[in-house]
């Protein structure tokens, strides 16, 4: 459903947070798909995605289970063996 030459990718978001649409944005002009999970209307990926980074904010973006905060572009190029 949402895996890039074997590599799956979520993102958790807010509709209200503009690095998550940036982020986002990104992402589809690279052509990755991925899953979007908005952390206001789920609780219990809120919850997940807390307990795995200890962090709350948000963009965050898990490529095969490894998260990543933020939109650091060149750790998720890295990941997604972008540019």
């Amino acid at each position: 459903m949402y895996m890039n030459n074997n590599k799956r990718v979520i993102v958790f978001s807010t509709p209200t947070c503009s690095w998550c649409r940036k982020l986002k944005n990104y992402l589809r002009e690279n052509k990755i798909r991925f899953k979007d999970i908005d952390v206001s209307r789920d609780m219990q990926a809120a919850r997940d995605m807390v307990r795995k980074t200890g962090q709350q904010g948000v963009p965050q973006i898990w490529i095969n289970n490894y998260p990543v905060v933020g939109f650091d572009k060149a750790k998720i190029d890295r990941l997604l063996g972008l540019k």
